[in-house]
């Protein structure tokens, strides 16, 4: 008796969301180095999709605290800025706001460690 073989094809469709806001407060100085960007209070680690708007919340950040982007790649959306933490959560906080109710995203809880 021969075996249907069922066959899987995996899309992936992109919304417009924020899929991870997190804030690390006081990491570890050798996490710095390791990521090659400049040693501050905190790190604030977001994702955004489509990943075009890593560019968007780059801008948001600088403008609405006094950060710095540490890391932006446009073709996955990660962006890492650095700051102290109040200024990161500000940041981050305003990223999810504008994203949210200017232009229709899924904002994302901002998780802390």
């Amino acid at each position: 008796m021969s075996e249907e073989k069922k066959r899987f094809i995996q899309e992936f469709v992109p919304g417009k969301q924020l899929t991870l806001s997190h804030l690390i407060a006081n990491p570890d100085p050798d996490m710095f180095q390791k990521l090659g960007i400049q040693e501050a209070g905190a790190l604030g680690i977001l994702t955004c999709t489509p990943s075009e708007t890593v560019i968007i919340a780059g801008d948001l950040a600088t403008k609405a605290a006094n950060v710095h982007i540490g890391f932006l790649d446009r073709f996955t959306g990660s962006l890492v800025i650095v700051g102290s933490v109040s200024e990161v959560e500000m940041a981050m906080q305003e990223i999810n706001r504008f994203l949210s109710e200017m232009l229709g995203y899924t904002p994302s809880a901002i998780t802390k460690s």
